[in-house]
């Protein structure tokens, strides 16, 4: 008696591995993909161990996915402008009478949680959990305001 046919052999084509890439890419976690393919999860560990093309189009779908969530990040932090297109209605007596096409050129300024986030990651910036008070009265200015309350002192 012959057990059921495998259903590796569709994902071991080139349009399968391709659907594997893309929905790799598209941040679904191998426990997605394993149920849109119809497997549990073991069985598609055991796949990607058994065939590397598998692993590999995983593995290329997931490099695509940081790819793709770091040419966000840098466009979080840039400053960059785009134009906004309303159309506005005038209506009278449920009828349009008029219409009005505004564009309206706007600006996104950088987020400053994205900058340090992609200083943290990249630069090598560091939180630095001991803050020091900095002292920024000079020594003479200290003496100057001492000797006014000395003198003013009630």
């Amino acid at each position: 008696m012959a057990g059921r046919p495998s259903k590796v052999a569709n994902w071991l084509t080139e349009d399968g591995l391709s659907m594997l890439t893309h929905w790799k890419r598209n941040d679904l976690t191998d426990a997605q993909i394993a149920e849109k393919i119809g497997i549990k999860p073991p069985t598609l560990n055991d796949w990607k161990k058994k065939y590397p093309q598998i692993s590999e189009a995983l593995k290329k779908g997931l490099e695509y996915c940081i790819k793709d969530a770091e040419e966000a990040l840098v466009s979080k932090f840039q400053k960059y402008e785009y134009k906004e297109t309303q159309i506005e209605t005038w209506e009278e007596d449920g009828k349009v009478v008029r219409t009005h096409k505004k564009v309206t050129n706007k600006i996104v300024m950088p987020d400053t949680a994205a900058i340090i986030f992609f200083l943290k990651a990249k630069a090598g910036w560091r939180d630095n959990a001991e803050v020091k008070a900095v002292n920024t009265i000079s020594d003479y200015r200290r003496a100057e305001l001492d000797e006014y309350y000395s003198k003013h002192k009630r």
